[in-house]
Formats: structure tokens, sequence, C-alpha cells
């Protein structure tokens, strides 16, 4: 594990918010309005060195603990950009260790230094209309022909699906083999046979593109395999934690984000001839929600520095999610309510805190399939 201080860590942070100040803070609203993030903004990040720190230099990143990367994620949710911070996550957090981990050395080649520059957007495909978080009922197709696959089939709710460059995609390579018969697959989007449907219309995060995606006898050569065939489903299992653990550190910074500017608020809205923060209903209700974000926050530190040293298991990475996800929730409702009737206004920030928190419980695993997981750990499958 690599060695690193607060000092490090508190000045990396300080360009990342310096940045997003900058380059994104200015433009948010209207990207959340036109529902989808400008294409350049990646480059943007790229350019700044915050996609896939944790990289190799070798493969374009700057070698990194993990901790910064998660730090980059924190920012954007804390900032209340939980739309991008979502995206980014998906792109350095998912698809990228995917990569670096099961990918050959010549797909590292390919794609990682383009996804660290921004220059290769990265997304994952696994769900599918019907299935949600069911992936063993996956009926994406791939079909060996000759030296080739061919994939048939749809995904849903991608992220980055419109932006995408890179597709990790979740195929059936043995149709009758359940779990086993899942592979996975590098497909390029620039490829006959793949075509990208509607921005889907989401509750909130809005300016996060989420996508239906479509393989019509889409070939790729047999190199566009990523690890081994009939491993998909084992490989999936292997990157949860992180990915899980990361949709924990985003509810928290959220939720901190969130609580925040309701801080900052109650101290300045009168309510019957007093500040809003003497009612003692406020001050009760911001000592729950600050000691809920505390504790959270400190067993997700415990968390990332456990993933650091390669101990993060399944079962305490769906606490993580399954913990600061519901939190995150608790928090921005509770925050919400403390602003009145201005809350429930798109014009003030926290009702965007509000339904940006709500997919958290869902995406990466749902609440209820943590609860399963954290469950067998305890019990077995019984």
């Amino acid at each position: 594990m690599q060695s690193v201080s607060k000092q490090e860590v508190d000045l990396f942070r300080d360009s990342v918010i310096k940045l997003l100040h900058d380059e994104v803070a200015p433009h948010y609203e209207a990207w959340e309005k036109a529902s989808i993030v400008p294409r350049t903004l990646w480059n943007t990040l790229g350019d700044a060195g915050l996609l896939c720190v944790d990289l190799q230099e070798g493969c374009g990143g700057c070698a990194a603990p993990f901790r910064f990367s998660v730090v980059v994620v924190e920012e954007l949710a804390r900032m209340g950009f939980g739309a991008l911070a979502t995206n980014v996550m998906v792109h350095s957090d998912i698809v990228a260790p995917y990569l670096n981990h099961l990918g050959t050395e010549e797909q590292k080649q390919r794609w990682l230094p383009g996804m660290a520059s921004g220059a290769t957007v990265g997304a994952i495909a696994m769900t599918e209309p019907g299935t949600g978080s069911d992936l063993q009922a996956m009926r994406t197709s791939a079909t060996k022909d000759g030296n080739d696959y061919v994939l048939n089939g749809s995904k849903t709710f991608i992220t980055n699906g419109q932006h995408a460059d890179l597709v990790v995609v979740a195929a059936k390579t043995d149709p009758a083999a359940g779990a086993k018969g899942i592979s996975l697959f590098l497909v390029d989007a620039s490829l006959p046979g793949f075509s990208r449907g509607r921005n889907l219309a989401k509750i909130g995060q809005h300016s996060g593109d989420t996508s239906e995606l479509f393989f019509s006898n889409l070939r790729v050569p047999a190199s566009a395999l990523l690890g081994e065939e009939g491993r998909g489903f084992v490989y999936l299992m292997q990157e949860l934690p992180r990915e899980r653990l990361m949709i924990g550190a985003l509810g928290v910074a959220a939720a901190r984000g969130a609580l925040d500017m309701t801080i900052a608020y109650v101290q300045e809205r009168e309510l019957f001839g007093q500040k809003l923060s003497q009612l003692q209903n406020t001050r009760f209700e911001l000592a729950r929600m600050e000691t809920e974000c505390r504790i959270n926050a400190a067993f997700v530190d415990q968390c990332i520095e456990q993933y650091q040293r390669g101990e993060l298991d399944a079962a305490t990475a769906s606490m993580a999610k399954y913990s600061a996800t519901e939190m995150q929730c608790r928090v921005s409702d509770g925050c919400l309510q403390l602003f009145g009737g201005y809350g429930y206004s798109s014009e003030y920030p926290i009702s965007r805190a509000f339904v940006d928190a709500r997919v958290q419980r869902i995406y990466g695993g749902t609440s209820e399939v943590m609860k399963e997981v954290i469950a067998r750990s305890l019990l077995g499958k019984a």
C-alpha cells in the first residue's frame, strides 16, 4: 500500500475544488437543463489529471494512491454535481479497473491512455430491460464465429452511454450455463452494429447521460474478449467492492454538502421572529444528521483503508454502500424539510441534492441486494 500524507491529499483536494469551481460550477445548471454535459468536459478533466488517477504511469495515469481517486468523486458530490460524480466514477473507478486488472497489455495500451486523458469515455453495460439486478438472466449473446464473436441484444440504464467510446459489455457466450456462461467484451462504439438509443429522462442526475444501447450482429475480434471466456460473472463479483465503496463515498460526500448548505441557510432564515437555527426542532435535526454523516464517513474511511490493503470483502463493501446511501437519502430529505417551501423549488440546490440521492439506493446493487449479500456472509445461503 502506498503511503500518503494528509497534507498531500489536502493539496490534491484543493486543486480538484479549484478546477470544479472554474470549469464546472458556472455551467452546471445549463448542463442539467440540457440533460447532458459537453463531450469536451471529459478532455478538460483529463487535462487536469482528474481521470483514472490511480492508474500506473505507463497507462497514462498518475500512479496515485486510490484515495486520490476517491477525492475526485467526493468533491464532485459535495459540491452538488451528483450526475457528473456518477459519470466520472463509472469511467475511472469501474471501467478502468476492469481493464487494468483483467486486460492484456495490448488492451491496456489501446484504451487506458485515452481514458486517462479524456480522449476515450468508458461505460459498462450489464443491466438489460427486464433483468435489473439479476445479471444471470441477461439475454445479450456473443456467438463465436471463426476468430470473431457476434453480439446481439440490448442494454439499458447505461451511464455515459451517449458519450462512450469504449463499452465493457457483459454477454452470454453459453446461454445454457447460467452465471458460468457470461463473458466480458471490450466494444468499440464506432463498430458497425453498435447503436445508441435515447438519453433516458430521469427524476434526478439530469446532466448524466443514461442510455439504451443496442447490438445488432456486432462483430468483434477474439482479442476484444476481456479476461477468460465464461468467467464474466466472477469478474463482476471481484470488481463490485470498489464500485460499491465508491458509491458509499459519493453518498457521504453528497450528504456533507447538503448538510453544510442547510447549516448556513438556517442561520440566515427567520421564522416566528427568530432565526430558524434557534428552534429546537432545527437544532435536533441538524444534530441527528451530523451524527449520521460522521458515523458513515468514519466507516467509509475505514473501508478505503481496507481496500488499499487489499482486504475489503464483498459484504463489508455492501455495508458501506447500503448504510451510506440510505443515510444520504435521509439527510437530503431532512435538509430539504428545513428549507421548507424553498426546498421544493428547483432554484435551490438542496432540491437537486434530494432527487440526485434517490438512485444511489438502486444502482450498483439495490439496498435489498446489499442486505442479502450481508446476510449471506453471516448465515450462508440458507
